[in-house]
């Protein structure tokens, strides 16, 4: 399994950016796919998910209602549009996959993207 993510850059608060995460290397209709970040000096932390196989996402609080996650299966590519970005959002963000949810849920996916640095200036 290999993911890749781009569109990381440096952005203004209250502007937007879009991350793209591409999958390949395998089947993905029963994994799920997920956002998760680590900004300096944190933690990584969960940001959404998503399941290939389609369902609404699910978000952190901090970011529902700003960030949008999807998926177009044609292009095997999850997506990620952030709104309304606060310098709190500055972090890398890592692409993951698994085929367990609880996986996800407990930050501990088998598969990891390389990351794509995002920064959100004040």
């Amino acid at each position: 399994v290999q993911l890749v993510e781009s569109g990381g850059g440096l952005v203004q608060a209250g502007g937007s950016l879009r991350l793209s995460c591409v999958a390949s290397g395998r089947t993905f209709s029963n994994y799920v796919l997920g956002w998760f970040r680590q900004a300096p000096g944190k933690e990584r932390e969960f940001v959404a998910r998503i399941r290939w196989s389609g369902g609404s996402a699910t978000y952190v609080n901090s970011v529902r209602g700003r960030f949008t996650c999807s998926r177009d299966n044609a292009k095997n590519t999850m997506y990620l549009q952030m709104n309304s970005l606060k310098p709190e959002d500055t972090a890398v963000y890592y692409c993951a996959a698994d085929l367990d949810a609880t996986a996800l849920i407990r930050g501990k996916p088998n598969y990891w993207g390389q990351g794509t640095e995002v920064t959100v200036s004040s």
